[in-house]
């Protein structure tokens, strides 16, 4: 399967052969600039050497006709005086451009003035010496010896005889052996650089193929995950332990959570299913034998079945709501206190002569859904109700930053081993009971998952009198509106 351009793989390749032309063509600029300007300054020195060379003679009186102006090393000299006359030149050396106006030397006068004016007094300490000028004036020109014009590097150098004359000497060094070394590196670079990209890119290529190798199995063994829709297949865990294999390690956690989840799923449906067949079978039983026999329709227990019908479906939506993530839109501050309090004188005297004792404190606001806080309380209340000998306590407080809801019965008690699956849905500890007596088992399943969806926790332990004691813990929180 062609891999598409749009791919980690080449964009990758792409991004990290970018980055290196961008980084070489730096380099090699840098370089080349180096080289050239290191080059122009070997070439100014050596124009400059040759220059005073010639000065130096000039300033120990050596006529001009007898000065060695040899051009064996390629450097022609031209000797100019203060007329702008040419004096003495190179061997072979037939024409210079370039090299500025020799009519801007100093004159003989000039060049005493200056040397007086540095200390050097030519007629009193050494009349027979000359003097050298310190600064020297570069530019580039062109020359012509023996036929060839080329471009040169010229030093102009001032020298004063013993005489008091002066002269300005021009010698060159030419540009033709840097240039070809600069030449030289930029082939080297226009030769070489492509083909480095080319090593980085092919070897970008081969190690991103290896690294993604991983991702490209984990995507495999999901889409077979997906077509089989077998859930408990997982993704292979590379041995490195790096990003790719915390990726699988998250892709397997996924997978077992969405495992849990449908087998949840299904196993509620049909125990919604079982739990829904016996009310809607005993209707059913109760509307053929009114049909029959209308005399014999009761219509008290034909009302007991709907309604706790009704109350079954309805709890069966409220825990598909939770399960879809269903949360107040906009909570609101919900006073606690109050709302125990409301609860206890509105509940209805039971069947049995129980006792509710109450210890209710004022405790901070919590943030969320009145109405679903109230059927917490309720679910724990009846509970209670369904285990109690003859006393139910209910007590709120506030502890570490938290409203603790306590409601204890003096029943049975809750075995610690049953403790983990209380909260379960459709889980009835007492199988032998009747279902009228201990509901569908959607209470405590609905009263953890309200609890859990307000950010707070349930647990469940031993109550002082011996029963169970169920705790709720909800977060307190200042309320700004």
């Amino acid at each position: 399967m062609p891999r598409p351009v749009g791919s980690v793989r080449a964009r990758t390749t792409v991004g990290a052969t970018a980055v290196v032309a961008a980084a070489l063509a730096a380099a090699a600029l840098i370089m080349v600039s180096l080289l050239r300007a290191n080059l122009a300054g070997h070439t100014d020195l050596r124009a400059e050497m040759t220059a005073r060379e010639t000065a130096a003679e000039l300033a120990t009186g050596t006529p001009c006709d007898r000065l060695e102006l040899d051009n064996t090393d390629e450097r022609p000299i031209q000797i100019v005086d203060a007329a702008g006359r040419v004096r003495a030149a190179s061997e072979d050396l037939q024409a210079v451009s370039g090299t500025g106006d020799p009519a801007t030397t100093h004159g003989p006068r000039a060049a005493r003035l200056l040397a007086e004016e540095d200390g050097d007094d030519l007629d009193e300490e050494d009349p027979r010496s000359g003097r050298v000028s310190e600064e020297a004036r570069h530019a580039t020109g062109r020359a012509t010896v023996d036929g060839r014009t080329a471009d040169y590097r010229f030093a102009a150098v001032e020298a004063t005889t013993p005489d008091g004359e002066t002269f300005t000497v021009y010698a060159g060094a030419s540009l033709t052996t840097s240039r070809e070394a600069v030449a030289t590196v930029d082939r080297a670079l226009l030769v070489g650089l492509p083909l480095l990209l080319g090593v980085v890119a092919g070897g970008t290529w081969l190690v991103t193929r290896r690294a993604l190798r991983p991702v490209a199995a984990i995507r495999g063994e999901l889409l077979e995950i997906t077509g089989s829709g077998d859930l408990t297949r997982r993704v292979p865990v590379p041995r490195s332990r790096d990003e790719v294999a915390e990726l699988a390690d998250t892709t397997n956690q996924t997978l077992a959570a969405l495992e849990r989840s449908v087998t949840r799923q299904r196993e509620f449906v049909a125990d919604a299913a079982h739990e829904l067949r016996t009310p809607i079978a005993s209707l059913r039983t109760q509307l053929e034998v009114a049909a029959a026999h209308p005399r014999l329709l009761d219509m008290a227990e034909l009302t007991d079945d709907v309604v706790r019908l009704q109350h079954l479906a309805a709890d069966l939506l409220l825990l598909a709501r939770l399960d879809a993530g269903d949360r107040p839109v906009s909570p609101e501050p919900v006073d606690l206190a109050e709302l125990v309090r409301d609860e206890l004188r509105r509940r209805p005297a039971g069947a049995r002569a129980l006792v509710i004792e109450a210890d209710v404190a004022d405790v901070p606001t919590v943030a969320g859904s009145r109405v679903r806080l109230a059927r917490v309380l309720c679910n724990l209340l009846d509970n209670a109700e369904r285990h109690a000998a003859a006393v139910i306590r209910v007590r709120l407080a506030a502890h570490g930053g938290a409203a603790v809801l306590r409601v204890a019965d003096d029943g049975d008690g809750v075995p610690p081993d049953d403790r983990a699956r209380i909260f379960e849905r459709f889980v009835r500890l007492d199988e032998a009971r009747s279902r009228d007596d201990g509901g569908a088992g959607l209470g405590l399943a609905i009263t953890h998952d309200l609890v859990r969806a307000h950010g707070g926790e349930i647990t469940v332990g031993d109550a002082p009198e011996g029963g169970a004691l169920f705790e709720v813990r909800l977060p307190a929180r200042r309320w700004t509106p």
